[in-house]
């Protein structure tokens, strides 16, 4: 097909909207290793993981053989107030670049919680409700979770209690805010409300946080309240099936015009938007059907998978989480309080981390002020201000261009542009103040803080 005849941004129709989340895992043949009881060190029951999780979901957690799991109506049907999602060809940017390249990107802002999170957020709300709880507890780091999330209750008149990493927390009110407008209660954390945070707080007096502190509170919160569950925003495995739609969506439009994506980048702190944008895309090489490059694209600050090992680890700072075969620092390892809050994790979803050991995905690790270089570089021309989280993915794709540039080769590249930064500005401030720094943790930092891993 003629490059004239492919639109600016390529929509789906209603009717195009994918009716079931892919299970990338069942075309996997080495599967991700399974979660085990923080105790006994046994793999995790469905009964364990239901006194945690909605048993819905617990079994979509533990689901390594359905290749497709239906969509219910009811979340099908909120999901058309904001998609399907555009798939936006970056002409402007291409131009600026002068690459042959053809730069796409899958836009998830298009929705009031500025980010793709409301994919999952909706889903596990909607099975809370149909458990009967009367609420759920979860973490935010950069907040767009507790934002969806605030959301999603509010949608399904279920209590929305928030721990959101306390760097974040300050940098960012804004986001805070609307939290509280859905209905949500907000908590920097850690915090004094939970003894996990008590804990941390006393091992670590002034701590900024971070994920793995608020995952701690937050699943002490819904254990320890009558009627409450724990719910998630990345990392986990139905999180992660969740966000497929993003990359099934994607699929559609590109073979709509017969496009073949030579790269696929994704931003990575817990893996979901990652992953959702790529399993689609990982099945069909899985099954021998196409070849593709999958590039994940991490935090110099909090740098997983690029220096981290593969072991099993707590997925929380607290250790009352179940134990995960990952890409780790070290369950206690706290990231510097740098502007992506969202990539502060010291893990990785065990799907991407079994990718990566298989070298089925690549890593890369970039600096915090050429990601902000690069995200006003896009702004300038595609016109939209993206969230630090999502530059990272911004940075590797032109990176990516420009090498097309220095060889013209003409590869089609996809990122995902998983949100807004409109809540960020403190973060722009620092960097056109020359404020903001590119720290990254030393290896002896690293190795401290793998120390105390399980070893059993």
């Amino acid at each position: 097909m003629s490059e004239q005849k492919i639109p600016y941004k390529i929509y789906l129709e209603e009717s195009e909207m994918p009716k079931a989340w892919y299970n990338v895992r069942a075309d996997m043949k080495k599967k991700p290793a399974p979660l085990l009881n923080p105790e006994t060190h046994e793999e995790a029951t469905l009964e364990e993981l239901s006194k945690v999780f909605c048993r819905e979901l617990a079994e979509q957690e533990l689901n390594t053989t359905d290749a497709y799991i239906e969509i219910p109506e009811e979340i099908r049907s909120f999901y058309r107030m904001f998609r399907p999602a555009p798939l936006v060809r970056a002409y402007c940017l291409e131009e600026k670049l002068q690459t042959p390249a053809k730069i796409y990107y899958k836009f998830e802002g298009n929705n009031t919680s500025g980010s793709h999170k409301l994919n999952s957020a909706i889903a596990q709300a909607y099975y809370a409700k149909k458990e009967g709880l009367k609420g759920v507890t979860t973490e935010t780091g950069a907040g767009q979770w507790g934002t969806a999330l605030s959301m999603a209750c509010s949608y399904f008149d279920l209590d929305c209690k928030v721990y959101m990493v306390k760097c974040s927390y300050e940098q960012k009110p804004f986001r805070r805010e609307v939290m509280r407008v859905y209905g949500a209660s907000v908590t920097p954390s850690p915090s004094t409300e939970t003894e996990v945070g008590k804990k941390i707080l006393m091992e670590h007096p002034g701590t900024t946080g971070s994920l793995g502190c608020a995952i701690s509170e937050a699943v002490e919160k819904a254990t320890t309240t009558e009627g409450y569950r724990y719910v998630l925003g990345s990392v986990l495995n139905m999180v992660l099936l969740h966000q497929t739609i993003i990359g099934l969506e994607t699929k559609a439009a590109l073979d709509k015009y017969g496009i073949t994506p030579d790269i696929s980048i994704g931003c990575a702190g817990g893996g979901s938007n990652l992953g959702g944008l790529i399993s689609p895309f990982v099945g069909a090489q899985l099954r021998g059907e196409a070849n593709y490059k999958f590039i994940a694209v991490e935090p110099a600050s909090c740098p997983t998978l690029t220096r981290g090992s593969y072991v099993y680890d707590y997925c929380d700072t607290g250790r009352v989480c179940p134990l995960s075969k990952m890409y780790t620092l070290g369950s206690g390892f706290i990231p510097s309080a740098s502007h992506a809050g969202g990539l502060r994790y010291h893990g990785m979803s065990s799907v991407l981390s079994e990718l990566y050991d298989q070298g089925i995905m690549e890593a890369v690790s970039v600096k915090q002020t050429e990601v902000f270089a690069a995200a006003e570089q896009f702004a300038r021309v595609e016109g939209i201000l993206p969230a630090p989280e999502s530059s990272h993915a911004i940075k590797v794709a032109i990176d990516e261009a420009m090498k097309c540039k220095e060889t013209g080769e003409e590869k089609t590249i996809v990122f995902g542009l998983t949100g807004t930064g409109y809540f960020d500005m403190y973060a722009y401030e620092k960097f056109h103040d020359g404020k903001m720094d590119d720290y990254a943790p030393t290896d002896e930092e690293i190795a401290n803080a793998l120390k105390n891993i399980p070893k059993f």
